[in-house]
């Protein structure tokens, strides 16, 4: 088991006689001062006499001092940092950069893609700012995520119970009213093959008796991306995709905020639209998250 730091080191029971000895010795050979690397606390209902606490400089010392294979590793992982602060003046953690280079790299992908939407396409001022707010909103998401548990971007804060399903004939009546609202041509809405049936049913796909997309926001990223990558329509595609998305999301009761505004304004919605269908397949996670983090609790 490899060592990563001095978070792990403890005594157990077993060795406390012979770390007391290591510790005495430390302070009567005046390595440390005693006074300002030592607390006790008072009594409490585990222990029936104050308990010491020891600062860094103390375990450190003791690492040194230990004859053991976790005293070892200790000593292996501590020079490793003293080098690397003697040669290059300071020292990484490659745990906590890796996952930020992670994190990093996810955000500019994002704004990669939101590059490539507005090179291909002619948006208007409304549908450029939503592409701003789609960046300004995912940075917030990450930094947000990054306050909490140092991790890499996460889907989180979602809603798990689903209150509505939505099914293949429920999906095309609203389709239907949706082109006769907007008096669409007969092309919009027609399906080419039976891809749409396929998308509704991966949405709700289980695995060991359990949902692939457990929360109502993942079911809705997914079922948005599917409509639009698969071209299950003659016409009118992305406005179908945008359509049961955040028909999906009213219809589960998370669309809107609690003061009645929604989630995802109109800008922001022909956004992610063109983001996802500008997207390639391997990206298909990344985007996932990205639109989950927009929809979550959190928002």
């Amino acid at each position: 088991m490899a060592y990563s730091g001095p978070d792990e080191f403890f005594i157990s029971k077993s060795k406390k006689y012979t770390i007391n000895e290591h510790i005495n010795k430390i302070y009567k050979e005046k390595e440390i001062d005693q006074e300002s690397t030592m607390k006790k606390f008072g009594n409490s209902e585990f222990a029936k006499k104050p308990i010491n606490f020891y600062n860094p400089d103390v375990v450190i010392s003791v690492g040194y001092r230990v004859k053991s294979q976790r005293g070892t590793q200790f000593r292996i992982w501590a020079n490793k940092v003293l080098k690397e602060y003697l040669i290059s003046g300071y020292s990484i953690d490659q745990k906590r950069f890796q996952e930020q280079s992670r994190k990093l790299d996810e955000l500019k992908q994002t704004v990669r893609l939101l590059g490539n939407v507005m090179e291909t396409q002619n948006l208007n001022t409304g549908e450029a700012m939503g592409l701003l707010k789609v960046i300004t909103d995912y940075t917030y998401a990450l930094d947000v995520l990054d306050q909490y548990d140092q991790q890499v971007l996460q889907i989180e804060s979602t809603t798990s119970v689903n209150l509505f399903e939505i099914s293949y004939p429920s999906a095309i009546e609203a389709i239907k009213e949706l082109r006769n609202k907007f008096d669409g041509s007969s092309l919009f809405g027609n399906e080419k093959d039976e891809s749409f049936q396929g998308s509704l049913a991966a949405i709700y796909m289980t695995f060991g008796g359990q949902y692939l997309y457990p929360s109502v926001e993942e079911k809705a990223a997914n079922l948005h991306y599917f409509v639009i990558k698969n071209h299950s329509f003659t016409d009118g595609n992305k406005r179908i995709a945008a359509f049961l998305f955040v028909w999906f999301l009213e219809k589960n009761n998370i669309l809107y905020h609690l003061d009645g505004s929604r989630k995802i304004a109109d800008n922001a919605l022909v956004a992610i639209t063109l983001m996802i269908a500008e997207s390639k397949p391997d990206e298909k996670e990344m985007i996932i998250k990205v639109v989950v983090n927009l929809i979550n609790l959190r928002n």
